[in-house]
């Protein structure tokens, strides 16, 4: 007796399906506070942080060249300049560890440190930004 065509191509697939998904894990953190979120993509071989802030006390005034959300997306590169970027989406993944207050993250040249007062990210030509709620800066 033979296995009908649909288990034997499910028994195939699923290992391979689980198996793309730890390759997917999104790499980043949470502050403790959950209201930040930063996620680390290489882009053209060059290391990308993107850090959203989901909770601000103001938001800046959007520009008019941005059709999409304004005033809670952050990104650097690692030898470039950081901006607040318009963005549509997030990279706010609850599956993300929590970075604890104190602690420092660092990865393909980018350093984070997470305190009670917010959180301060920079790259090697010590460019960066520092989130909070009450304010947001860019250096």
């Amino acid at each position: 007796m033979t296995a009908p065509r649909g288990r034997i191509l499910t028994a195939i697939l699923l290992p391979m399906i689980g198996a793309g998904h730890a390759e997917d894990r999104p790499i980043g953190f949470l502050t403790p506070s959950k209201n930040i979120a930063c996620q680390f993509f290489t882009d053209n071989g060059q290391g990308v942080l993107r850090c959203d802030i989901m909770n601000t006390d103001a938001r800046p005034r959007r520009p008019a060249d941005c059709e999409l959300d304004w005033g809670h997306a952050f990104e650097m590169s690692a030898k470039g300049a950081a901006s607040r970027i318009c963005a549509g989406d997030t990279v706010m993944d609850p599956s993300l560890p929590v970075l604890a207050y104190g602690e420092v993250w660092q990865r393909g040249g980018f350093t984070c440190r997470s305190e009670q007062t917010g959180l301060t990210c920079f790259n090697a030509m010590q460019r960066g930004f520092s989130l909070a709620r009450a304010e947001q800066k860019v250096f």
